[in-house]
């Protein structure tokens, strides 16, 4: 299954930027994106593994849960 990257501007945007096979190689080209944004930029970089690029848009679209950590 291939990495997909992608950046995510508000209000939830997606575009697809570009797909790897080898995990080194996505994270270096996430690395490398997220180096060039600004201190004002709103958008974000991310990588996700999917079977497809249908499926890594549908994963990226769900809400995510506020991490835990330690007990309240």
């Amino acid at each position: 299954m291939p990495y997909y990257v992608y950046k995510i501007d508000p209000p939830a945007t997606l575009s697809h930027l570009g797909t790897q096979d080898d995990y080194q190689a996505a994270r270096e080209q996430v690395r490398g994106l997220r180096a060039t944004l600004g201190t004002d930029d709103q958008s974000h970089y991310r990588m996700i593994f999917a079977n497809h690029q249908a499926e890594a848009e549908r994963l990226l679209s769900l809400p995510r849960d506020d991490r835990i950590i330690g007990e309240d």
